[in-house]
């Protein structure tokens, strides 16, 4: 049986009629394959070499991501067990398949794999996950002083999640903090997932280099909290970081909030109807800045008011556990509208 890095590079000798099955909706531009993202949407952000030393490799220079042939194959399936990716790798290369095996409960197994959007994978992952009480995603946000997290609906936690390293190409699985991507109808459209380490291993996220990775369609999209469905949302704060907005959410509990996970998602996001103020949570650095500017000046250009908010550590998260809750609901009341820090602050 093939390895992981057997299977990548027999796709790498294919690569562009690779990218004719799953993005078809790019084209080739000189020696590169050029798409919109992993999703297969229209646009010019994601790259895949066709030629060279790094033939088969692509980029998303919106996101950062990275990899190569079978992960562009899993992403845009929207697999999440490795079997399932080499699987359909195997059926595209008109390789033999192993022996047929048992579906496991809750398995995604419809064939083939490709007629299934990354949005739709998504919605299964996340079905796949527990709820977040008493887990140990509970208890890793816990010890980010996070510790109401589990009466959010769009967190739950998965035990053993499919991990792929982009370097080495191996796989292994790891508990994971799953976060739904919603867009304005409450429609699962992603998955935010936070690898974390087992048990036994101290806590913390997995040992790996990148223990965030997300699935699906986020553009426009966010991780949402208290965000009502078709009504209204006349104040409501938006960021980057499911841990930074999870860390207003401890101090605001009834404030609409909304994580779109990278500064350029954050750009994109899509307004509820009925803004009147939009408090974008900031990021120090330079990506952050740019999703700060982006954000504000499409609030503006749809009426409404952007406001920035700026932690008084590195981000809200270190302000709740080093400064505590207290200190951090001063520095927001010093920061929110008078009528919003006594509508969403406690007296």
């Amino acid at each position: 049986m093939l390895s992981a890095s057997e299977l990548a590079g027999r796709l790498a000798q294919d690569a562009e009629l690779v990218c004719r099955q799953y993005l078809s909706a790019g084209v080739r531009a000189g020696n590169y394959w050029i798409v919109g993202d992993v999703a297969n949407s229209k646009g010019r952000s994601l790259y895949v070499h066709l030629t060279g030393p790094r033939k088969g490799k692509w980029t998303d220079a919106a996101t950062g991501e990275y990899g190569d042939l079978l992960d562009l194959v899993r992403e845009t399936c929207g697999l999440v067990d490795f079997r399932d990716v080499a699987e359909e790798a195997r059926r595209f290369l008109s390789l033999p398949q192993p022996k047929s095996r048992p579906a496991r409960p809750y398995e995604l197994t419809d064939s083939p794999q490709v007629s299934r959007s990354t949005s739709e994978r998504a919605r299964g992952l996340f079905a796949m996950g527990k709820p977040l009480h008493g887990t140990l995603a509970d208890a890793y946000l816990r010890q980010r002083g996070i510790l109401r997290a589990a009466a959010h609906a769009a967190l739950r936690f998965h035990p053993s999640c499919y991990y792929r390293d982009l370097v080495s190409g191996t796989t292994t699985s790891y508990p994971a903090l799953i976060a739904a991507v919603t867009d304005g109808a409450a429609m699962v459209t992603g998955v935010h997932r936070t690898y974390l380490a087992a048990s036994g291993l101290g806590g913390g996220k997995a040992p790996v280099e990148d223990p965030r990775r997300a699935l699906g369609r986020l553009l426009g999209n966010a991780v949402r909290f208290r965000m009502p469905v078709n009504a209204p949302v006349p104040v409501m704060v938006a960021g980057e970081g499911l841990e930074t907005m999870l860390s207003l959410s401890h101090v605001m509990p009834d404030m609409p909030l909304a994580a779109a996970l990278t500064a350029n998602h954050l750009v994109a996001f899509r307004f509820p109807p009925g803004g009147v103020r939009l408090y974008i949570a900031a990021d120090a650095d330079a990506a952050g800045r740019h999703g700060i500017e982006g954000l504000s000046r499409r609030a503006q250009a749809a009426g409404i008011l952007p406001l920035v908010l700026e932690p008084e550590l590195g981000d809200f998260n270190d302000d709740l556990r080093r400064l505590g809750p207290d200190r951090l609901t001063e520095r927001l009341r010093e920061q929110l509208v008078p009528e919003d820090a006594m509508a969403f602050l406690p007296a």
